[in-house]
């Protein structure tokens, strides 16, 4: 049972790293877009192209490291937190509800100094050069407490993006067919598996962009959670909350719906070596 844990969790890791790596030049597109940050180009097609793909890339090594143990973490511990407070007697909804609740929101609160670095260099006429000279800069000017700037949009938009990730995942592999054709059954369960993680990943990038913005808004102006919504309301009206959608919906559903996918793969993958 404890090798089985232990394959789960790695399958839960390995997922989550395979998400990682394909998601870093879209998360630097959605970072870029969503702070404002001003790209050079004629047209949003050339600005995006600069986004995505022209180095250099920043914080390149830091922002997978992050992504992939936070995301593991939250996944694999809303797993065997839901299972656990199943067993022991935990009403349905509130055993669905609190691990993915507290995970996500220590996972944030360790993240956080990592994730204000790793954004404030993705700016184009950022002068620091790395993640390391970004936390010193941060901690110099705005003092220990700078590097959590911005914790409280970060979690107001983190835990409840996971939160709903990780419920419709579970409520579709409840709900969605298996296929009752023996030989289709391979089949079956991949566009069970990719229903199920695009679902899970679109709902969760839609529901927290609002949050998103005021969160790298924060970091941009380093002004307070309410003077920064105050001021977004002010200069774009309700308008803000849909600032870099485009961007997000790739930024944010993609690895979850890749790590979400890959971990049933891989899940898959092991139970047939171990048969």
């Amino acid at each position: 049972h404890l090798m089985d844990q232990d394959h789960h969790a790695l399958c839960h890791f390995a997922a989550s790293g395979i998400a990682a790596v394909i998601n870093f030049p879209l998360w630097r597109a959605s970072s870029i877009a969503q702070s404002g940050f001003k790209i050079e180009g004629s047209n949003f097609m050339v600005r995006y192209y600069k986004a995505v793909v022209q180095p250099p890339f920043k914080g390149l090594v830091a922002t997978m490291f992050g992504m992939t143990w936070a995301r593991g973490a939250i996944f694999y511990g809303s797993d065997v937190g839901k299972a656990f407070l199943l067993d022991s007697g935990v009403y349905g909804p509130v055993a669905q509800t609190m691990p993915p609740l507290i995970i996500g929101t220590l996972v944030q609160a360790i993240n956080m100094p990592l994730v204000r670095a790793t954004i404030t260099i993705q700016d184009p006429s950022c002068e620091l050069r790395n993640v390391r000279e970004a936390l010193m800069y941060i901690y110099q000017t705005r003092g220990l407490g700078g590097l959590w700037h911005g914790v409280s949009a970060g979690i107001m938009k983190t835990v409840p993006k996971y939160i709903t990730a990780v419920a419709v995942k579970d409520y579709l592999e409840v709900h969605l067919p298996h296929s009752s054709d023996p030989s289709n059954q391979k089949s079956s369960n991949m566009l069970r598996s990719a229903v199920k993680s695009i679902t899970a990943g679109v709902a969760g990038a839609v529901l927290t962009n609002p949050l998103d913005v005021l969160r790298n808004e924060m970091f941009k102006t380093d002004l307070s959670l309410a003077n920064t919504f105050r001021k977004l309301l002010k200069e774009e009206g309700w308008s803000f909350s849909a600032r870099g959608m485009t961007s997000n919906m790739t930024a944010v559903a993609i690895p979850i719906a890749v790590t979400i996918f890959m971990t049933d793969v891989l899940t898959g993958l092991n139970l047939k070596t171990s048969i």
